[in-house]
């Protein structure tokens, strides 16, 4: 587990805590399920919510896309939260009845029972070891289910390559562009069906990407 990767936990658990403080809890949930469902409805073509019966929230965080799926079968994983559960006066695991949470890594969490929908949003880039993260991502989708994963992808070769050397984006210790987050998926044996970008700024722009399962993966 490497230095950078703890650090960025650290910075991690930090930044939620300042995020929150002075936020009214019930505003923010009311806002974020809202940003929640606005994006799924940009992806609607692609990802059919209505037949999913089981879905994954990897890397969930405190306020991840588990808090819409209330009707699901739903499974969140993210190694701090029970460090968030102890810490954070917003995030209380019993707000979320319907839901299983797992505190552990993305890298060492195994599906015992495969998923229709697998999200991993705004997380990949956080894990230590970016390609067991993307092994059981993909393996824990069903064939033929569906990955959604977002993320903040370099615009410019330069700066990704001197973020890499450097720690001038603390947070995230993997810095790669968007065709670089699509291979992952695709050599895994997932046909991307939507790239979304969401919003688009200097360094980095934000996209949504889904992917299928092909069935002889």
């Amino acid at each position: 587990m490497s230095i950078r990767w703890k650090i960025a936990q650290w910075f991690e658990l930090r930044w939620w805590q300042r995020y929150f403080s002075g936020k009214d809890k019930a505003q923010y949930y009311s806002w974020k399920r809202k940003y929640w469902r606005d994006l799924m409805a940009q992806i609607a073509d692609v990802l059919p919510l209505s037949a999913a019966g089981r879905i994954a929230d990897l890397g969930c965080g405190p306020a991840g896309i588990f808090t819409i799926f209330e009707d699901k079968e739903m499974v969140a994983v993210d190694p701090l939260l029970d460090t968030y559960a102890a810490t954070l006066s917003f995030f209380d695991k019993e707000d979320f009845p319907g839901t299983t949470f797992i505190s552990q890594s993305l890298e060492d969490f195994q599906a015992e029972k495969k998923f229709d929908i697998v999200f991993c949003m705004n997380a990949i880039n956080h894990v230590a070891d970016i390609e067991m993260a993307y092994d059981r991502m993909i393996n824990a989708a069903k064939e033929g289910g569906d990955v959604v994963v977002s993320i903040d992808a370099h615009n410019h070769s330069f700066f990704k390559h001197l973020f890499r050397l450097i720690p001038g984006d603390i947070l995230h210790p993997h810095q790669y562009d968007l065709q670089e987050y699509c291979d992952f998926m695709t050599k895994r044996g997932c046909s991307i069906s939507k790239t979304l970008l969401v919003k688009k700024e200097f360094f980095f722009s934000h996209y949504v990407v889904v992917g299928s399962v092909d069935s002889a993966k």
